[in-house]
């Protein structure tokens, strides 16, 4: 199994805040957990307004059966679609990938 960990630090945008903004990537990749079947697991998780702010402001935490099943993943129209989102609201991103 791979685990597939990004965390993601969103910006104020397109009048939107930086929390408004993770919510509407929880939203938007509820559509990447219907339709991506080679990912057994998949969540969005939004750090809290409480929490420190220079943490990151959301995480993807997902699980694949192989590396072959979480490249598909990568290429899917439906994570392309959520990684465009992605990429037009965040300032930072870090990502790690490991077998468990």
């Amino acid at each position: 199994m791979i685990k597939h960990i990004v965390m993601f630090k969103f910006k104020d945008t397109n009048g939107k805040t930086a929390y408004e903004n993770a919510l509407e990537a929880k939203e938007r990749f509820n559509d990447v957990i219907e339709n991506v079947k080679c990912m057994k697991k998949g969540e969005l998780v939004i750090n809290s307004k409480d929490a420190d702010q220079t943490n990151y402001t959301v995480s993807l935490i997902c699980d694949f059966e192989s590396i072959d099943d979480l490249n598909a993943y990568q290429v899917h129209p439906a994570h392309l679609k959520f990684a465009e989102f992605t990429g037009s609201v965040r300032t930072d991103r870090a990502c790690i990938d490991y077998e468990f």
